[in-house]
């Protein structure tokens, strides 16, 4: 059975996010522990577990995800942003724990200028503090970025470094602690193709980046130079072997060009996504038993509506 949910406000209660998820005809959920721009967390003493469960089971909405806030950086060089990040992201995860969830989804930051390379080991470090540090049952899930400003694993071989490096030191790989999360839009805009093969050849000819002759004779170009190392995205994720540690697709459309590296969601089938290719996504033979979150701003701008999940379920042929 395909999980199609959505992102909903917990205002009121996490119960109350149930009800809204299903308000909307999703059977899965994400949500925010607290403010996604403030650091202070909600006291983990005022969830209401026991109300959450009952209505996740009356209205058969599971697994519960939860996002991070958007504060986090890993990479800081500020030790007090830093220690900052860490704890916050140790809330979280007790907080999956509580409710138990199914993953904290995680922005790791930006190096800032300084490259990957610079800031890798300390980021690896986080993790496995946060990692050892948080309840047994709770996993972080790593979500890619769309690049911008430095942002951390726009480049998913970097999320593989993470994963093989903090594999070698600690089992949390292997026992489901830590895995990754894939976000459409974000893929879209650091220049991984998400559509197939022919559709790639369709975008070239829209976008007049092939001649006639050149089509006549097969030839159709490569990602822009700073595309990433492989245009298409699965058989990036065959050459990374990242799929067995996917555990989520974050499915939103773009406002933005491919390769603009902006992270800018819109409603689904409304951006600048090339037609057809969301489709393609969500039928993806080793996607289809992955659960799926939608974050876009809806029709009405207050968030994911029964508009978007009913187009998500259209594409899915439910």
């Amino acid at each position: 059975m395909r999980k199609i949910g959505a992102h909903v406000s917990a205002s009121g209660g996490i119960d109350k996010a149930i009800e809204r998820a299903a308000a909307i005809g999703a059977d899965c959920v994400q949500v925010f522990a607290g403010s996604p721009r403030l650091w202070k967390r909600l006291p983990l003493e005022s969830v209401d577990v026991d109300k959450l469960f009952a209505k996740c089971k009356e209205l058969s909405v599971s697994p519960v995800f939860t996002h991070s806030l958007y504060l986090v950086n890993f990479a800081s060089d500020n030790s007090e942003l830093l220690a900052k990040s860490i704890a916050a992201v140790k809330n979280d995860m007790a907080f999956d724990s509580l409710v138990k969830g199914s993953g904290v989804v995680v922005h790791l930051g930006s190096h800032l200028g300084k490259g990957w390379d610079a800031v890798k080991e300390q980021v690896k470090q986080a993790i496995i503090t946060v990692l050892n540090e948080t309840p047994a049952d709770s996993c972080l899930l790593i979500e890619n970025s769309a690049g911008q400003n430095g942002k951390l694993c726009s480049d998913l071989s970097e999320i593989k470094w993470l994963l093989d490096e903090i594999e070698k030191d600690k089992k949390y790989v292997s026992t489901g602690r830590l895995g990754w999360c894939f976000d459409t839009c974000h893929g879209w805009a650091a220049g991984y193709w998400i559509g197939s093969d022919e559709q790639w050849k369709s975008f070239q000819k829209s976008e007049s980046l092939v001649t006639a002759s050149e089509e006549a004779a097969g030839l159709f170009p490569e990602p822009p130079a700073n595309a990433k190392k492989s245009y298409n995205l699965y058989s990036e994720l065959d050459r990374l072997y990242l799929w067995k540690n996917l555990k989520l697709i974050h499915l939103n459309d773009s406002r933005d060009i491919f390769n603009s590296g902006r992270d800018r969601h819109d409603n689904i089938q409304e951006g600048l996504m090339y037609q057809g290719m969301l489709e393609y996504c969500i039928n993806y033979a080793e996607i289809i038993t992955i659960p799926i979150i939608t974050e876009v701003p809806g029709e009405d701008g207050e968030g994911p509506d029964k508009i978007n999940v009913d187009r998500i379920k259209k594409l899915a042929g439910l």
